[in-house]
């Protein structure tokens, strides 16, 4: 059992363990936001506040005891800490830095959806969940993640079955492009060029709700050779 409506970062540069977590957790009730490395983090926790951080120690750049450290300066999010070394000296280390946990690769995704609920359950509850925004901000343009709704003032955006899929896979992955195979798979089509194809469709067609100029798009971006991109304020 998960605690309702809570929304995670997952921080990790292993595109498989990434994918393969925030999958899980999502299964589980969590609203989940997925990012590669400390400095896309750092730029997703600019716009956005969470309940609760998962940050691989082992990352190239900035690791993630770094992290823990700075972002103690200034949040008192919980951090659990998911590393490959398991020993009582790291785990020290884990907990000096900030860390509210420690969990050692590899574990079993149950083991963590019970840290993860146990450290939630603990926050106290002077502070209302329903304070942490979960709008995202696209120009006039605002997306509440947790509803899948979008909008334009006070004007409610219209969107199809497949848009609102493209906009919560795009949400999750603020920042990372992400390819027309993947955007297939995470749809549930099968796999091939015509589905592709229909993904350039539909992203045009969301552009247009989307972009003040559709035809030079800021917020959903095309990046050369690896797909499409969502670029929030």
């Amino acid at each position: 059992m998960s605690i309702p409506d809570a929304h995670l970062l997952i921080v990790d540069d292993d595109e498989r363990i990434r994918t393969l977590l925030q999958k899980f957790l999502m299964r589980h009730g969590f609203l989940v936001t997925a990012s590669r490395d400390a400095a896309h983090a750092r730029r997703i926790l600019s716009g956005l506040e969470f309940d609760m951080i998962i940050l691989d120690v082992m990352m190239p750049g900035e690791d993630g005891l770094s992290l823990t450290r700075s972002l103690r300066e200034t949040m008192t999010t919980p951090i659990l800490l998911l590393t490959a070394k398991g020993d009582t000296d790291n785990r020290i280390e884990g907990l000096e830095a900030g860390a509210d946990d420690y969990l050692a690769k590899p574990f079993e995704p149950k083991e963590l959806l019970l840290r993860i609920n146990a450290i939630l359950r603990r926050m106290p509850e002077a502070a209302p969940r329903d304070i942490a925004p979960k709008v995202m901000n696209l120009g006039s343009i605002r997306y509440d993640m947790e509803r899948g709704e979008m909008w334009q003032g006070e004007d409610l955006v219209r969107l199809t079955a497949t848009e609102i899929q493209l906009m919560k896979i795009f949400a999750a992955k603020p920042g990372e492009p992400l390819s027309r195979s993947s955007l297939v798979e995470e749809l549930g089509r099968d796999r091939g060029q015509a589905q592709e194809r229909a993904v350039d469709v539909q992203i045009t067609r969301l552009r247009r709700k989307i972009e003040e100029d559709p035809k030079q798009p800021r917020y959903l971006q095309t990046v050369r050779g690896a797909g499409y991109m969502l670029a929030p304020d």
